[in-house]
């Protein structure tokens, strides 16, 4: 998910949103807008994404965090899982209205933290058993234990469909999940990392960053891609359907960023994702037209404001054509960026610091008798 853009300020305000204001140095991830690099502790995202298992991937991004090294992600990742199946009969018996993302909110507010496993095994464990069971029981249909035997990625898949997912959806799916991990400060991060300086528990910190990451400021999710490439429905359309968009000020999805100036690194991840599900696939043949068209229309458009394919684009393609319901977009997004959250909340509470910024009082003065 990307930042959306800032809505207008009534008035010039350089404070308000704290751009530029640094809040916290941080291992865990560095985010270089203007060369288009994302770094995840000392590592491109290139190298991870792709190259390692998910479950690998966290255990770099939680190193030297007090999470125990003796435990093995995989397994106590699954392990994770079979405990927060236990809390699934409270998700079905809640009040049907709730969205999957409020069910999964339910589930992690209920689960309990024991001495068994380390807290953000168990929270970031239990997270895909409730986007999984929350989504059957929204559609009607019970929910289906955790396999212990597999990975996160394949046995998300398994929990939602009740099969074993072809080895290539498993790891588009995991390229996915290490992709999204950890991104700056982000919104969601900064409310976890100011949750977590106060000492609360982590659950609780986790929950909040859950709760900005709701907020369609935050960046939306890509569903509107699918949406865009719904409409424009084949290559011959791409061209003039973007220019009318454009003509209308209206923003195409997946293009441009709040912190890139140039080509997100996660787009590139993403797309190289595409090629083992099939190439012939014609929704990502579609997606490249599209991206080819919109680039050319935004440079002649814009020239001097660099928007480029930002990772919503790829990423709504690729979860897509892995048979990802695109009301799982946000659902999934949390699921990724929990460990992320977690890690962010370890760091900040070994500094002691609780964060505790000033405010500019721009208020009325009282009125003198």
């Amino acid at each position: 998910m990307t930042e959306a853009p800032s809505p207008a300020r009534m008035t010039p305000d350089p404070i308000a949103g704290l751009e530029g204001v640094v809040a916290a140095n941080t291992r865990l991830s560095h985010v270089d807008g203007e060369e288009g690099v994302l770094i995840l502790r000392g590592r491109l995202i290139e190298d991870l994404a792709g190259k390692m298992p998910f479950e690998a991937a966290v255990q770099h991004l939680w190193q030297d965090l007090g999470v125990s090294a003796a435990f093995s992600l995989q397994p106590d990742f699954a392990r994770a899982r079979q405990q927060a199946f236990k809390v699934v009969p409270l998700l079905e018996g809640a009040d049907a209205t709730l969205t999957v993302y409020e069910r999964m909110q339910l589930g992690l507010a209920a689960l309990p933290l024991g001495d068994e496993l380390p807290a953000p095994v168990a929270i970031a464990g239990a997270l895909p058993v409730f986007l999984a069971a929350s989504h059957r029981i929204a559609s009607g249909h019970r929910p289906i234990a955790p396999d212990a035997a597999l990975g996160t990625a394949a046995d998300i898949l398994k929990m939602l469909t009740g099969a074993v997912p072809p080895q290539e959806s498993a790891d588009a799916l995991d390229r996915y999940l290490v992709t999204i991990l950890d991104h700056g400060l982000n919104a969601s991060t900064f409310t976890a990392r100011v949750i977590g300086s106060t000492q609360a528990d982590l659950k609780q910190a986790v929950l909040g960053a859950m709760g900005a990451l709701s907020g369609p400021l935050h960046g939306g999710a890509p569903g509107p891609v699918l949406d865009m490439i719904d409409a424009i429905g084949a290559p011959e359309n791409a061209a003039g359907w973007i220019e009318s968009a454009l003509a209308r000020k209206e923003r195409l999805m997946g293009f441009g960023h709040r912190i890139y100036r140039t080509r997100d690194p996660r787009a590139d991840v993403l797309k190289d994702g595409l090629r083992v599900l099939g190439e012939e696939n014609p929704k990502i043949r579609l997606a490249e037209d599209i991206e080819l068209a919109a680039l050319a229309a935004l440079k002649e458009a814009k020239p001097d404001r660099p928007l480029d394919t930002n990772v919503e684009f790829y990423t709504a393609v690729l979860l897509d054509a892995i048979g990802i319901d695109r009301t799982l977009f946000t659902p999934l997004f949390a699921v990724g960026r929990t460990s992320g959250w977690c890690a962010h909340v370890l760091e900040q509470q070994q500094t002691g610091k609780l964060i505790r910024p000033s405010s500019h009082y721009v208020g009325p003065e009282p009125e003198t008798v």
